[in-house]
């Protein structure tokens, strides 16, 4: 038997480090080559990284959060045959985190109190019974703050893959001994307990990208908002037409296309707003291609996968590939390319639109448009108050470079094409 040392590899794109966002193994599990163990986010996307050989995982080293240069060891296995130990470089002992040994609990101070009450219990969920020697799959994130709640973990469901414990099961098997102990109470006695208890949540991997992201925005680039509401009764018209009469194998249409269609239209009258700013070289570059993000929550966090060349698209081909985009970024498998290159922002909410909104800007751009979802409203045309379908639109400039003239602008000329939904077409 020997040791396999595996080095974190070059991902590519000039990445010369990545964050570790989650061990997908632990010490002691066996592993087959190109076995997923460990989930690495660059500045450009976040990379699964395979096991490079069969064998058992010896010593892991760096766990979430931390931040780990290419060419380092990171982990260790026990393989057949004589590995390349002679090519592993030595991880500092403090870096050897994957298995924190509990914390040591202090000795109790005797209080002169007669009969002091017994400790809390960790309630204990639903049993789950594996088989001989099958070894609970978690992250060592789970099974430290697992130790601290005194749950064994052997009798835990997992919802992950292969039947990995996720901190959510975790909570699950938590609240489930809870609720059992709260059903037996006797009749008339409140269910209600005081809580006092917190959660430590490390903000790693997207979520610490996206707050990165932001701070830098809104703390570099003086917005300023702008908000109007616009009538679609018209376009939704047009929008439930041509989806009744759609070709075949075209997606269904929201209102997101058109306003997309409108953005290609209002950006070329305003190329002051489809446009870059790059405020150390003090250079702003304006783009005659329409690339749109389409800013998309997914259950890791928000990302922004990106439509390239809208200008060239008709509705349905900026449909179809919007919902290409955005359901490869959900399903994690939008690529660099495809999550990078916007020259201009959507962000929506759907049916939680609400009001009103100041979105941030996604920097290096100058602009972004808020969709809020549509409602109807009674308003006063002409002197008579009818039903109409009201829109909101919010939208945040770069005041370094796009005066307030220029950003109402762009949101009149999309106003004016949503009312009026032929000249989009135009």
């Amino acid at each position: 038997m020997g040791t396999f040392a595996f080095k974190l590899p070059d991902i590519g794109e000039g990445v010369v480090e990545g964050e570790v966002v989650e061990w997908m193994v632990a010490v002691g599990d066996t592993v087959k080559e190109d076995d997923p163990i460990l989930s690495v986010m660059t500045d450009k996307a976040t990379v699964e990284i395979p096991a490079p050989c069969d064998g058992t995982v010896t010593n892991i080293i760096g766990e979430a959060g931390d931040i780990l240069p290419v060419g380092v060891v990171c982990i260790e296995f026990e393989v057949d045959g004589d590995g390349n130990a002679a090519a592993s470089e030595p991880a500092p002992a403090a870096e050897e985190k994957a298995e924190p040994a509990p914390e040591p609990t202090p000795e109790p101070v005797p209080e002169p109190t007669p009969a002091p009450e017994p400790a809390p219990v960790a309630v204990a969920g639903p049993v789950v019974e594996r088989a001989p020697g099958t070894k609970p799959l978690a992250s060592p994130a789970v099974r430290q703050r697992a130790r601290a709640a005194g749950v064994d973990l052997y009798h835990v469901a997992g919802s992950g893959p292969a039947g990995r414990i996720t901190h959510a099961d975790l909570d699950v098997h938590l609240s489930g001994g809870a609720s059992r102990a709260s059903s037996s109470m006797p009749m008339g006695s409140s269910s209600k307990v005081a809580k006092t208890g917190t959660e430590e949540i490390k903000v790693i991997g997207l979520r610490r990208k996206i707050a990165d992201s932001m701070m830098a925005s809104y703390s570099t680039i003086p917005h300023f908002s702008y908000f109007e509401e616009v009538d679609v009764t018209e376009l939704e018209s047009l929008r439930q037409h041509l989806n009744a009469t759609r070709p075949e194998g075209a997606p269904k249409l929201t209102y997101l296309p058109f306003i997309m269609l409108a953005l290609v239209k209002g950006l070329g009258q305003r190329p002051e707003c489809n446009a870059l700013f790059d405020d150390e070289a003090g250079v702003v570059t304006r783009h005659e291609a329409i690339h749109l993000g389409i800013a998309t929550q997914t259950d890791r966090g928000l990302y922004v996968p990106v439509v390239k060349h809208v200008e060239a698209m008709d509705i349905w081909s900026a449909a179809a590939e919007m919902s290409r985009v955005t359901t490869a970024t959900r399903d994690g498998k939008a690529g660099v390319d495809e999550l990078s290159g916007s020259t201009f922002t959507i962000t929506s909410l759907g049916r939680m639109g609400g009001l009103g909104a100041t979105p941030i800007i996604n920097k290096p751009e100058v602009g972004i448009l808020g969709v809020h979802n549509a409602k109807d409203r009674a308003v006063v045309i002409d002197g008579r108050v009818e039903v109409r379908r009201i829109m909101n639109l919010s939208s945040s400039w770069d005041h370094r470079v796009v005066d307030g003239h220029d950003g109402a602008s762009l949101v009149q000329l999309l106003k004016s094409m949503l009312e009026h939904p032929a000249t989009i077409f135009m």
